[in-house]
């Protein structure tokens, strides 16, 4: 219970309905530790409702996600719950499924597409599950769990979770369906339901690689490819109670590329995708507002974007240099404003590169790129502070 609480505080977040924060809980940890056992081995456990918050699904976009933020008593009930199911699921897992697994990451999943393209695989399906967090059936996951689990207590918690409602203005709101994105046990009971899909998959013979509900299918004709495409429609509907989305569903090739965890795939390149880049884009904007002072803490949150997206991007197998210069430019041109306070071409020759660089220290996008891979592209170093690369910007 100890370590689960050290990774809830670690993941961080904000408060559930109680209003109770992570140093608050920390505050009387023990007790409320204690308390907490007591409560799940005497199954009195009881979740709270979970806290309905709507961010944006994109940089300017009017559409939002619904996340719910469980209380922090409830994060560590979860977390325990997962630390108990991990080791179960975990053996029967997909090789192909790299999401939200121990030593699995995004990169992995990229390489592995890569590698399946290089192998003559050229189309792709590229498959989106409509509203898969918020249509999956409770009945689907229960059974899903209930395969391999058969202690009534732990089938009895994970139902309470699922059913524990949302608070949304005030306004209780039951949930009769789908698993709540933010929730600590959402990421693997949704590995343990499309673990089936996974399997399914391999059976008839298709290769894909699959990061939570994000996956694609790689064929070697088209032909192949909208038989994939009426496969997985076909055992989502009637195994798993879920549909593909029309509109976001399509069959592609890699000449033409397609978009992946962030990136956009082709034979050409491996490089940002467009919302992503405008995503980085937004965030450095917020951090270099003209009328703001150009000082050290304005440079340590600029560097921590900055190291973020260089960290997720600058990798072994992307295309992103001349990109980044692109952008490192770009980015300069920002702090000369929030310098001077204008906008002024003549100021490029005054503050200089190497003044933001050397002086500010000012991190680039560039610098965590060097040499030349076999994809055409940039590896990923360590910049020239030592700095520890942390953060993921998709």
């Amino acid at each position: 219970m100890k370590q689960a609480f050290k990774t809830v505080r670690r993941n961080r977040g904000a408060a559930g309905v109680d209003k109770i924060s992570i140093d608050i809980f920390e505050a009387n940890l023990q007790e409320n530790l204690d308390a907490l056992m007591r409560d799940l081995k005497t199954g009195r456990f009881r979740p709270k409702p979970l806290r309905r918050v709507h961010i944006p699904k994109g940089p300017r976009s009017k559409k939002t996600r619904p996340l719910g933020i469980p209380v922090v008593r409830d994060r560590v009930a979860q977390e325990i719950l997962r630390r108990l199911l991990n080791p179960i699921f975990e053996p029967l897992f997909h090789d192909a499924s790299k999401g939200f697994r121990p030593g699995r990451n995004c990169h992995q999943a990229l390489e592995m597409a890569i590698e399946i393209h290089r192998l003559g695989y050229r189309y792709v399906l590229d498959a989106d599950i409509m509203g898969f967090f918020d249509h999956l059936p409770h009945s689907v996951i229960m059974k899903a769990v209930a395969r391999h689990v058969a202690d009534g207590k732990v089938l009895d918690l994970i139902q309470r979770f699922l059913t524990a409602g949302v608070m949304e203005d005030g306004v209780f709101k039951p949930t009769t369906g789908g698993t709540p994105q933010g929730g600590v046990a959402s990421p693997l009971l949704a590995n343990i339901v499309l673990n089936h899909l996974d399997w399914q998959l391999d059976g008839a013979g298709y290769r894909f690689v699959r990061y939570a509900d994000d996956f694609v299918v790689l064929c070697r004709t088209h032909q192949e490819a909208q038989e994939a495409h009426e496969f997985v429609q076909r055992v989502l509907e009637e195994d798993l109670e879920l549909q593909l989305s029309p509109e976001k569903t399509h069959i592609t090739t890699y000449g033409k590329g397609y978009e992946f965890l962030g990136f956009k795939l082709s034979s050409r390149s491996c490089r940002m995708r467009a919302k992503s880049e405008q995503k980085f884009k937004d965030k450095i904007r917020s951090l270099t507002v003209r009328k703001h002072n150009l000082d050290a803490k304005a440079v340590e949150k600029l560097n921590q974007v900055i190291r973020g997206t260089a960290n997720y991007f600058a990798t072994s197998f992307a295309t992103v240099r001349w990109r980044f210069q692109k952008l490192d430019s770009w980015i300069r041109m920002r702090l000369r404003c929030m310098k001077r306070k204008r906008k002024n071409y003549n100021d490029n020759r005054k503050l200089r590169a190497r003044y933001f660089r050397v002086k500010l220290g000012v991190l680039t996008l560039e610098e965590f790129c060097v040499g030349t891979g076999t994809h055409g592209n940039a590896h990923r170093v360590i910049p020239r502070n030592g700095a520890t690369l942390t953060g993921v910007a998709r």
